[in-house]
């Protein structure tokens, strides 16, 4: 039996990646959790090259979880080469930032991204947001079907 789809964590913070994952443990969302700690490292494993390049293409994550300013490669950066990708232009790409800036938030939806979420300041409040995320898009949402490419 196969388990569930395992979650992008695309984030340079330490802090807040450990903050997401205990939020996660917290709200119960028992999906593996994959860090990538910048743009880069993200799209390698997208698409299993450099250190993934024996990972399973066609093992899609269910959701990325998406920082912005991140070193080497911005989160907007990453968000345009999954959308130009054929074979996984349709992954819920959920901006996870603590930006603010009307700019951001506007690059993030003109690049498709799903959904943009400020990380909350207070913990509880994380817990509350992560549950609320996982809900959504990992018990709710219904993706996209599968484009065999």
């Amino acid at each position: 039996m196969i388990g569930p789809q395992a979650i992008l964590l695309v984030d340079d913070n330490d802090a807040d990646a450990e903050l997401t994952a205990m939020a996660f443990v917290e709200a119960r969302i028992h999906n593996p959790v994959i860090r990538a700690r910048d743009g880069v490292e993200a799209l390698d494993y997208l698409f299993a090259q450099g250190a993934y390049a024996g990972r399973n293409v066609q093992d899609i994550p269910a959701i990325v979880l998406l920082d912005l300013n991140m070193p080497r490669l911005s989160g907007i950066d990453v968000l345009k080469a999954i959308r130009q990708d054929e074979r996984i232009r349709h992954l819920p790409v959920i901006i996870l930032t603590s930006s603010i800036e009307e700019r951001d938030r506007m690059a993030a939806y003109e690049n498709f991204a799903n959904s943009y979420v400020q990380k909350p300041v207070d913990y509880d409040q994380f817990v509350t947001a992560s549950r609320e995320l996982g809900s959504y898009w990992l018990a709710l949402n219904q993706p996209a079907p599968r484009k065999h490419v």
